[in-house]
């Protein structure tokens, strides 16, 4: 028996003398209505990421793995943490073998090799590790262009992806201005950082926020003025990633620098 993601891959229809798959005319289901919040809800989860504090020891990127079954060996992964070495030169350098999945601990900062690049101690002017995962963003592009509802928008803003509905045609991936979302290796769906929804909803912390043992990712209520999150957001200088692609990412960099893009 055919399944529905292979039905509506190789259903066709014409209209206007053009072959048109039918899945392109999926763009009703009440999901994406999740997308048009009113704001009346009491949580609106958000991310906060320290850089001060992050030291590149991956331990993040391991929960993560662990936690949502993300294959160990594929690299591909839901979060991920870049070293940026910037040179007395102004030449920015970055790298993240494996999304750090197994740190920086043999290759410091002051011992760069970036790629097949060795960057002199001397010669290097700053560097610093910058964890990133999905913004979850308040006007998310992938939500707009997946043409079966697949990828959509809870009420508390965490945009998810249903596999059982993911046709697997790549347009969120493509339209992610953040690079954040892949195709899962096993089961050929469009996969992404989904906050640990399934642990926010139950109490929990995202797993990342927990295996961190420096603070350098937190998760709370932007919508809750006593959140110790919201209070850092609101009351101290932070930066969002790409902020020109009107997207307005939910997940907020403190100690961000111009380099970080």
């Amino acid at each position: 028996m055919i399944n529905r993601r292979e039905f509506c891959k190789k259903t066709m229809m014409i209209a206007g003398g053009l072959a048109i798959p039918l899945t392109a005319l999926e763009i009703f289901d009440p999901r994406r209505l999740h997308a048009e919040k009113d704001g009346k809800e009491k949580v609106r989860w958000v991310f906060l990421v320290d850089i001060n504090k992050c030291v590149g020891c991956g331990l993040c990127v391991k929960a993560c793995k662990i936690e949502n079954d993300v294959n160990w060996d594929a690299n591909v992964t839901r979060t991920w943490v870049e070293r940026y070495v910037v040179t007395k030169d102004g030449q920015v350098n970055i790298d993240s073998p494996k999304g750090c999945r197994d740190g920086f601990t043999t290759q410091k900062i002051d011992q760069a090799h970036i790629g097949l690049k060795e960057i002199k101690p001397e010669d290097i002017a700053k560097g610093f590790f910058v964890p990133k995962l999905c913004n979850h963003c308040e006007n998310p592009p992938c939500v707009q262009v997946c043409p079966v509802g697949a990828t959509y928008q809870t009420q508390e803003g965490v945009v998810l992806v249903d596999r059982s509905w993911c046709i697997g045609c790549g347009y969120c991936v493509m339209g992610c201005p953040y690079g954040v979302r892949f195709f899962h290796p096993e089961l050929h769906v469009a996969e992404k950082c989904t906050l640990c929804y399934h642990r926010l909803s139950q109490g929990l912390k995202s797993a990342c926020v927990d295996a961190c043992p420096f603070g350098a990712r937190r998760v709370g209520n932007i919508r809750d003025p006593e959140d110790p999150v919201t209070k850092i957001i609101t009351m101290e200088p932070v930066n969002v990633l790409k902020e020109e692609f009107g997207t307005k990412p939910q997940v907020f960099y403190l100690g961000s620098s111009k380099e970080v893009k």
